[in-house]
């Protein structure tokens, strides 16, 4: 646990350092958790999503980085990859593609480009087909 503590910790002042260098995310570690973190991200250019700003949630095991965060959308969205009702994504890199070289910038990074190029042989939401 201390181990996943001091990379968080690691996370936390990078994010902080880097607060304009990535101007469509906006990180925020719960300040009585450090377990805990919420993220604004910005809608992709040229998708039904542009313009749009998403609020995710991030639940990080005490394993981590050896296993991926728990990540969901607080926002609504509609969209194959992510489940309407809970906000679960289907992202290869939060199930079975981990590795611990990823951060919780580059997984939302990850969101970002999911939601400009969504995944239909992997939907979540059966009912949604790609708009785009």
């Amino acid at each position: 646990m201390q181990a996943s503590r001091a990379r968080l910790f690691k996370e936390y002042k990078e994010v902080q350092r880097e607060k304009s260098a990535d101007p469509d995310i906006q990180l925020v570690c719960d300040d009585s958790n450090i377990f805990k973190w919420n993220a604004l991200i910005k809608g992709p250019s040229e998708t039904p999503f542009e313009g749009g700003v998403f609020q995710l949630a991030f639940s990080v095991p005490e394993q981590y980085p050896l296993q991926p965060p728990q990540v969901r959308f607080l926002t609504k969205i509609f969209h194959p990859n992510v489940h309407f009702k809970t906000g679960e994504i289907c992202l290869d890199i939060l199930k079975n593609a981990w590795s611990p070289a990823w951060t919780l910038q580059s997984v939302c990074r990850a969101i970002i480009a999911l939601m400009a190029h969504p995944e239909p042989d992997s939907p979540l939401n059966c009912d949604s087909d790609p708009p785009y």
